[in-house]
């Protein structure tokens, strides 16, 4: 080697990289602002007023944030919180909605939504979960099976008469509901294994918020799921 002879290398700085530690700091940061944006909608349709149309608007822009962090996720360190957000101004109205209707329903969803994730978390924690490419394949084939089953279902119901199985409160339609709700916990594996993996090939920082954001639309899933079994479970009483 001649004594002049110049290497180029790359200096990983690791405090700009992904770390399980600061993807859940972020997803506290994230749940805060859905709060946020849930108390207001919360307390305006207990004002009386109309809040379905922020509501809808809500969800719409939180869905676009989220398809475009899916494009973009060097993003994400903007999408997410407006994600978080905008996603508190549906949750917000639709949880004032349940609650007006059942009254005790909204704490219910909230506790079994934190009990499935604590559970999931410590399934994956001590290995007793393993996330492989076989149990990832099946999830994603089963979550787009039944986002595909909705959206078709509520497209039917738009222009028809039909009125798709999973609604009102059959043992049908609570076996459907669910069935749901272990696919959307199934899902909270595969949130946990993207932030470790992460995390190990040290990727960029702004794959915390990318991973939180992951981990909060989960969890949203898995709130609502739980909302509509209760209720339907309520309706039969």
């Amino acid at each position: 080697m001649a004594p002049d002879e110049v290497h180029q290398g790359v200096v990983i700085d690791y405090n700009d990289t992904m770390t399980v530690s600061g993807t859940m700091n972020k997803s506290f940061v994230l749940m805060l602002l859905l709060l946020a944006g849930a108390l207001g909608t919360w307390y305006l349709t207990y004002a009386g007023y109309n809040t379905l149309p922020i509501a809808i608007g809500g969800a719409v822009v939180a869905l676009i944030l989220v398809l475009v962090s899916a494009f973009k996720p060097d993003y994400s360190s903007y999408l997410a919180p407006g994600y978080a957000l905008f996603e508190g101004l549906f949750i917000g109205a639709v949880s004032a909605i349940f609650e007006a209707m059942y009254p005790g329903i909204v704490i219910q969803a909230v506790g079994a939504t934190f009990v499935t994730f604590l559970i999931c978390l410590g399934l994956y924690r001590f290995g007793i979960v393993k996330v492989n490419e076989r149990f990832r394949s099946m999830v994603i084939a089963a979550t787009l099976a039944i986002a595909t089953y909705y959206l078709v279902s509520w497209l039917f119901s738009l222009f028809t008469s039909f009125v798709p199985v999973h609604y009102g409160n059959s043992m049908m339609s609570i076996g459907i509901s669910v069935f749901v709700i272990i696919i959307a916990a199934l899902n909270l594996f595969l949130d946990f294994d993207m932030i470790e993996q992460g995390a190990q090939r040290k990727l960029p920082k702004h794959m915390e918020w990318y991973g939180a954001m992951g981990l909060m639309v989960t969890l949203v899933w898995l709130y609502i799921e739980f909302l509509r079994l209760l209720s339907k479970l309520a309706s039969r009483d």
